[in-house]
């Protein structure tokens, strides 16, 4: 990907959606631009409208942290665009960025860390990398899932699921919020790794293969994909209302655990149940067979 594209497309819609009058402004006769002029975000960053339109040309090498504060507050950035828009900075930095990933190029899972993912019976869990990719869960976890992980098409991944599969709008009733999810936390891992061709190259097929991704995608939003809501319309058991947290591995930054929980006495709880039990009934017998 183009990083001074990616630098400029991100500015410029960025300001497009900020009104004058949302910054103080009186924006008076007609306008040309939907949102906020480059002279006028120039004015409310403290720098000049050359070193603005600079920036805005994807040169943000020698920017400072100060005029990228400035600037982040300008354009009424959140936590997740402020953090997009210094590791836009940080690529276009003299020194290339390197590759965030773990110990090895193709981490395997631990048996200890299988062992602590299959001690959780009452909640479901799972382990996914920054591509989006299945690494590893519970038996609840996996069973959750498992509409995505037993169509090979998918090739585990929910990013091809969400957008390359027909079934992932049924399971998932909030489809428009959760597709939107998806390309934001792809953009937020794309400008954190510039240098992940894997990545890269899931992004690329994205865009090629699917027009809901792609105009998506050039709407740059970002996200920290860390709490929230999922609502999940399940094969075997029906509707699914769950919370979910996002924990990160120290031991290997490419990786981020989720875990589900449903509210206490409610009707998903009781049917998250009755899913565990179908998926602790499946393990047993694929066990039997096996020893047969």
């Amino acid at each position: 990907m183009d990083h001074r594209a990616q630098v400029t497309d991100f500015l410029r819609t960025r300001r497009d959606r900020i009104t004058p009058e949302q910054v103080g402004l009186i924006s008076g006769g007609r306008r040309r631009v939907p949102g906020l002029r480059r002279e006028e975000v120039a004015m409310l960053t403290g720098v000049s409208v050359e070193y603005y339109a600079r920036m805005e040309r994807g040169d943000l090498a020698g920017v400072s942290l100060e005029v990228l504060d400035a600037l982040a507050r300008a354009l009424k950035l959140d936590e997740a665009e402020k953090d997009h828009l210094s590791d836009l900075a940080q690529a276009a930095g003299p020194t290339p960025p390197r590759h965030r990933r773990g110990r090895s190029s193709t981490p395997t899972v631990k048996p200890e860390l299988q062992r602590f993912l299959d001690a959780v019976t009452g909640a479901p869990m799972w382990v996914r990398d920054r591509r989006l990719d299945f690494v590893a869960a519970n038996p609840l976890g996996r069973a959750l899932y498992a509409p995505m992980l037993d169509d090979p098409a998918n090739q585990n991944n929910t990013a091809r699921f969400t957008f390359l599969n027909p079934a992932s709008r049924i399971f998932f009733p909030d489809w428009e919020m959760n597709a939107d999810d998806v390309v934001a936390t792809l953009r937020t891992y794309a400008g954190q790794n510039p240098l992940d061709n894997r990545l890269t190259d899931l992004i690329g097929e994205l865009v090629t293969r699917s027009d809901t991704f792609r105009h998506r995608w050039a709407r740059h939003n970002v996200r920290h994909h860390r709490s929230g809501l999922k609502r999940i319309q399940h094969p075997t058991v029906g509707d699914l209302e769950l919370t979910y947290q996002a924990m990160e591995f120290p031991a290997n930054p490419d990786w981020f655990m989720f875990a589900f929980t449903a509210e206490p006495d409610s009707p998903t709880q009781e049917r998250l149940t009755l899913l565990g039990s179908l998926a602790a009934g499946s393990q047993t017998t694929d066990g039997v067979r096996g020893r047969h």
